[in-house]
C-alpha cells in the first residue's frame, strides 16, 4: 500500500489552460464570460458557477481596475487534481477588492460575496507592478 506523507506539499500539474487579453470595457467583460463558457464547454466542465465567477471578476476589472488604454487578462487552468483556477488580472494594483457586504438597498457591491459563495477559495495576488490578479478556485469533475 502506497501512502503519501502529509507533511510534504503535493505538486500539481496544469493539464489544461486558456488565456486571453481583452479590452477593459463592458464589452470586454461580456466577452470574457462568453469565451470562458465556451472554453469550459469544450473541456466538458461545469459551466454555471465558473461563468458567474468569471462575470463578476471581469466586471470588477473593468469597473474598478480600469486604467485607460490598458487591457485586462483572464486565465483559466485545470490541474491534475481537478481544480479549476480562474484568474483576472487588471492594471490597477493599488485598488484591492474586498467581499464586504454593502447596504441592502445598494444596486451593486455584492459581486465578491457571490464569488466567495461559489468558489472553494479566492484571493488577490499583487503584481507585477502596477497589476493585481484576483483569482478563484473551484473543484470540477474532469
Amino acid at each position: 500500500m502506497n501512502q503519501q506523507s502529509s507533511d510534504k506539499p503535493q505538486l500539481r500539474t496544469c493539464v489544461r489552460d486558456f488565456t486571453v487579453q481583452l479590452s477593459s470595457t463592458r464589452r470586454g467583460a461580456r466577452l470574457a464570460r462568453l469565451l470562458a463558457v465556451e472554453q469550459l464547454r469544450s473541456w466538458g466542465l461545469p459551466l454555471e458557477a465558473p461563468a458567474h465567477i468569471v462575470a463578476e471578476l471581469a466586471a470588477n476589472a473593468v469597473t474598478h481596475g480600469r486604467v485607460p488604454g490598458r487591457d485586462f487578462r483572464i486565465a483559466l487552468s485545470v490541474d491534475d487534481a481537478g481544480t479549476l483556477r480562474i484568474e483576472v488580472t487588471d492594471a490597477c494594483g493599488d485598488r484591492l477588492p474586498s467581499a464586504a457586504a454593502g447596504c441592502a438597498d445598494e444596486e451593486s457591491g455584492r459581486g465578491l460575496l457571490l464569488v466567495e459563495v461559489l468558489a472553494d477559495k479566492w484571493g488577490i495576488t499583487p503584481g507585477p507592478y502596477p497589476c493585481k490578479t484576483v483569482w478563484a478556485e473551484c473543484a470540477v469533475a474532469d
